[in-house]
């Protein structure tokens, strides 16, 4: 979990210092490689269930057509307290076969980072009986990102992925980047946030100067297939925020190199 660990030098983003300009003018860039883009999920903890030896619980995958299909699945939480409800819930179901129990008994929440879960897709994809992974959404989350496409004119009946919320100038102009470190180490980011609330605070920062930024709902799957095969330039500037919850778990674990202040910088004027 070292990945996680160096998180812990941006987590005051609400503090973190605003750019009022597009991001423009940038040298063209290719695509994003794989290890790049898993870089940037190593900093996102989700949860398995998993026995204690780390081996996912996962089930078989249903029949098509009639025939059983190859390849299992398991859950990914992006909730810790959700994973561990789960395991709660199947703890209270009543099973007569004792190895059953005893293996229900045995089963934890384990932290994994995201770009670990990537890899593993990238690696399996073209393999037949290879591990799928269904991801959990956090449910306030889902709710707010249907109330924002809602708000916004979409008709949508669910989301089945996990959200992202990205804060843009407007509509139809460029995402509103940060700035993250000290003045000596600045660097530009464009954050995308996995808690609503989290791009809500951004938002507040940046509507006295752009009344008409919003923030634009996107799912998870949609932003690895962008980082994969659009040559964007603000592709390269693309960081993930966790979820409050997540950080209050990357803030638990022991610090290789903690930053010297916890005070972040005002927003620009």
């Amino acid at each position: 979990m070292k990945s996680l660990v160096r998180w812990g030098t941006t987590l005051g983003l609400v503090g973190s210092t605003l750019l009022a300009t597009a991001i423009a003018g940038i040298a063209p860039v290719i695509a994003l490689s794989e290890q790049q883009i898993k870089t940037k999920l190593d900093n996102i903890p989700v949860w398995l269930i998993t026995n204690p030896q780390g081996l996912p619980l996962s089930r078989p995958l249903p029949e098509q057509n009639g025939k059983q299909a190859a390849g299992s699945v398991t859950g990914v939480y992006m909730s810790q307290q959700e994973a561990q409800a789960f395991i709660a819930e199947l703890r209270n179901v009543k099973d007569k076969d004792p190895k059953t129990t005893q293996m229900v008994k045995s089963l934890q929440a384990t932290p994994v980072p995201l770009g670990v879960i990537f890899e593993q897709v990238q690696k399996t994809k073209n393999e037949p009986n290879r591990l799928l992974f269904a991801f959990k959404p956090i449910d306030k989350e889902v709710k707010g990102a249907m109330e924002l496409l809602k708000k916004n004119g979409e008709q949508v009946k669910q989301f089945r992925s996990v959200p992202v919320f990205i804060v843009r100038f407007a509509p139809d102009k460029s995402y509103v980047p940060i700035k993250l470190g000290d003045q000596k180490a600045e660097q530009e980011v464009v954050p995308l946030f996995f808690s609503m609330q989290d791009a809500q605070n951004l938002l507040n920062q940046v509507q006295p100067k752009f009344p008409k930024a919003d923030i634009q709902v996107v799912d998870v799957d949609g932003i690895l297939n962008t980082l994969q095969e659009k040559n964007d330039p603000w592709l390269d500037k693309v960081v993930f925020f966790p979820n409050p919850e997540a950080r209050q778990y990357i803030q638990k674990l022991p610090q290789e190199n903690p930053p010297k202040s916890t005070t972040a910088p005002a927003p620009k004027k």
